[in-house]
């Protein structure tokens, strides 16, 4: 007897927790019904489970807001595309008892704690709608959240497609309201943790059919063009689209652009970004990360006012804004997450006199609201009215003198090889104005002037050098005819002969091995020779077994960088070499570098921005995009020399083996060493003992780590490398790449697949004796080791 009571308690309480499951689960699938509201543990899931609503926090925030991100992309952070209390959000003390709302009079509501309506649709509905009970709130499998009668659901009162955030999914509209006058706006947020309206919003001009970029809702900066039916004029490229449909919709009451995917398993989004560039992104699943597959404006410079009031914004540098001589950012939180809308201010206030300084800002494009004065006739009269007027930031003197005295606006800084820009004298306290390390100030560059027209004699002399050397070498020793800019074709004995049948060995690369040769006219030549396609891979090894200094690395990384910069921007045709890793750097006898190897090279016209080509290169220097198998550009060069210039600062392979067995991924480690705690020093090679120029080392760490951003667009360019590594240009501390930080924060969980042979050739490569010689990223195979 109590054997069967026992059993029917059991019973009893299995069905109530079977019963308040249920119940739990019919609130959070894809509808609620009105009344009904979700709290800060329960989600709605669309059918297909492609997209889920909910509470949620973004970034390093301490707010919670209600939002709609896609369930199936599995990325660290979410990837949200709606946002309802984007300027009203919940404290985390409060979340607990927050409630996401369908109140009996049909509205969509969001409360706080104390039951207060922070966020509401506002919908008046007709009486006979408003004393429908069956209202009820539907989360699609296309990510838009429809509100609706429960029993027609033809009548929708009200859905998020209406009223987008920052991102623009398929099946949505952007559009332009007939009745009010007012166009529907596509804002950024403000930040990454701050999903309240940004900056820049994208709209719909009607009278013309295009969509034009703003900033601050005022100034426009970029534009489509007008739709002409098929294509938008000023995106030529849409001619080339096999992704999407675009298509125009007049109407009385509205008017609007949509679109689809002709690919329905293509996950893809636009959105407007924080940086004031509309992007089109794309899902790869290969690499499970966004791949930017378009955006505009194309360069970060031309999004006005990027850089906030006395802001410089720099296309060649990183990042791309600084402040003005004496100014400095008005809010550095701000500036650490890539948030320059505040500007500058100035360090020290002016004294309204004669003790302002004036120094030169040279070739740069003149800020914004600029007011003439016709009063003066020159330079000095110009400056002298600058300086008697205390509210004037700022003068320039072209045809005539020009001076600005508010925010200044829109400056940017052109680079050495556009001589298009403008001298801007800055006022600014004397205190504030820069000193060399001579202790003079700027002003004082007589010994400049001196050493530059040294350097300009000498750059001479040098050119007419190189320009005899290659009259004398015209010839390259055979009686075929160069067409100029053309390959030159060699015979399989003119290489034998200049190889001396393939004796001088340098060293062993992808599909065969590499022979030193000299042409008849002493030219030292390369020749690679196939051997079978199924050798795989042979690392470079140096014969005498010495440790390269720190000066040798460091111009062997330039001169790397310098010969990539020559493929990429200096050639007829731009050139990707698709396979940059320390075995395919050659180094002659003096440590060298030559780029090697281009079995894997393809060419791209300089009429094209990226080619779509199959996946080629090695395994640890593949870009993400490579990994996607989408379209590439010269960035996937860029991203394989970070990884290889890590390897030439530390002195060690990117992935090696543990003594547990495991694989340790290096530049994970690396990225938080520069990002986070900001110690180069730290990944320097211990067989150095300390021995480096510490500022070389920083400038290398910090590009490497720019170099390797998972966003192509984030990457600095191979010219902007060098010029990084001249010390022309300044860089400051990267960001950790997010597929690094993935790697870093679920290092536990993470699996490396390799083949078999790759495996065992690595284990004993990182056990042997031998191999401790020669984890230097670049191996020394000169003539003259070869002959040690």
């Amino acid at each position: 007897m109590e054997s069967r009571s026992q059993t029917w308690c059991f019973l009893f309480f299995f069905f109530f927790l079977l019963l308040s499951t249920q119940t739990y689960f019919c609130i959070a699938v894809d509808t609620i019904s009105s009344g009904q509201s979700l709290t800060f543990n329960q989600t709605l899931i669309s059918t297909g489970g492609n997209f889920e609503l909910g509470f949620f926090k973004p970034g390093n925030s301490s707010n919670y807001y209600i939002g709609i991100w896609y369930k199936k992309v599995s990325v660290q952070k979410k990837t949200v595309v709606w946002v309802a209390n984007r300027h009203s959000p919940l404290s985390n003390d409060s979340i607990s008892s927050s409630e996401f709302k369908l109140l009996d009079d049909g509205n969509l509501v969001v409360l706080n704690q104390s039951k207060i309506t922070v966020w509401s649709t506002n919908l008046t509905l007709s009486n006979n709608n408003a004393m429908n009970s069956t209202h009820e709130v539907v989360l699609r499998d296309d990510g838009n959240l429809v509100l609706r009668n429960g029993i027609k659901d033809s009548d929708v009162y009200w859905q998020t497609f209406d009223y987008p955030s920052d991102t623009w999914l398929p099946g949505g509209k952007l559009r332009y309201d007939n009745i009010t006058k007012k166009p529907q706006l596509l804002t950024s947020w403000k930040n990454e943790n701050d999903p309240s309206e940004g900056l820049f919003s994208l709209e719909l001009i009607p009278e013309e059919k295009e969509y034009v970029i703003r900033w601050n809702r005022t100034e426009q900066y970029w534009t489509s063009g007008p739709w002409n039916g098929q294509i938008f004029s000023g995106v030529p490229e849409m001619r080339l689209n096999f992704i999407y449909n675009f298509s125009y919709n007049p109407g009385v009451k509205e008017s609007y652009f949509t679109y689809s995917v002709y690919n329905t398993s293509i996950i893809s989004r636009f959105v407007m970004d924080l940086s004031g560039q509309i992007k089109q992104f794309t899902w790869a699943e290969g690499s499970q990360s966004w791949f930017l597959f378009w955006s505009q404006p194309r360069t970060q410079c031309e999004v006005y006012a990027f850089c906030g009031p006395f802001g410089v914004c720099s296309q060649g540098g990183l990042p791309f804004c600084t402040c003005m001589e004496g100014f400095e950012p008005r809010s550095p939180k701000d500036w650490n997450m890539l948030d320059f809308s505040g500007g500058c201010v100035r360090k020290t206030l002016l004294e309204c006199g004669d003790k302002d300084a004036f120094p030169m800002m040279s070739n740069v494009k003149l800020p914004d609201n600029e007011k003439p004065l016709q009063s003066a006739a020159s330079a000095d009269e110009c400056k002298l009215a600058c300086t008697r007027n205390c509210s004037c930031n700022a003068y320039a003197y072209r045809s005539g003198c020009s001076i600005w005295d508010g925010d200044m606006l829109n400056l940017q800084q052109h680079t050495d090889n556009d001589g298009d820009g403008s001298d801007l004298y800055l006022r600014i306290a004397a205190s504030d104005v820069r000193k060399s390390p001579g202790g003079k100030s700027k002003g004082s560059n007589s010994t400049g002037i001196i050493v530059g027209a040294a350097v300009g004699i000498l750059a001479l002399c040098l050119f007419l050098f190189v320009f005899w050397r290659w009259r004398k070498r015209q010839s390259v020793g055979t009686s075929k005819t160069v067409v100029e800019g053309s390959l030159v074709a060699f015979t399989y004995r003119d290489l034998q002969s200049a190889t001396k049948n393939f004796s001088e060995k340098l060293g062993g690369g992808g599909f065969g091995s590499v022979f030193k040769g000299i042409l008849p006219d002493s030219t030292a030549i390369a020749v690679k020779k196939l051997e079978g396609l199924g050798q795989g891979e042979k690392q470079f090894r140096s014969e005498d077994g010495k440790m390269l200094k720190w000066k040798t690395r460091y111009e062997i990384a330039l001169g790397t960088a310098r010969g990539l910069t020559y493929l990429h921007e200096k050639c007829r045709d731009c050139i990707i070499h698709c396979d940059i890793k320390p075995e395919n750097i050659l180094l002659d006898a003096d440590f060298c570098p030559k780029v090697a190897d281009f079995g894997l090279a393809k060419l791209i016209g300089r009429d094209f921005s990226r080619v779509l080509t199959t996946m080629r290169g090695t395994r640890g220097y593949l870009a993400p995009e490579w990994i996607s198998g989408v379209a590439i550009t010269a960035k996937a060069d860029v991203y394989s020399y970070g990884m290889m210039l890590l390897e030439i600062i530390s002195g060690r392979r990117n992935s090696e083996h543990s003594e547990d067995g495991k694989i340790m991924f290096f530049p994970t480690w690396a990225a938080r060493k520069i990002a986070e705690e900001e110690d180069a020093l730290a990944l320097l090679d211990s067989k150095l003992d300390g021995d480096v120029n510490e500022e070389e080392l920083t400038r290398a760490s910090r590009v490497a780590c720019w170099c390797i951003q998972d966003d192509e667009s984030h990457r600095p360019s191979m010219g902007q490398v060098v010029q990084i590594l001249e010390g022309i240009l300044e860089v400051n501390s990267p960001p950790i790449p997010r597929t690094l930080q993935v790697l870093g924060e679920n290092e536990e969980n993470i699996h490396f697949f390799s083949d078999t042979t790759s495996n065992r050739s690595s284990q004993v490569q990182s056990t042997s004796s031998a191999s401790s010689q020669t984890k230097s990223s670049i191996s020394s195979t000169s003539s003259k080791s070869q002959k040690d």
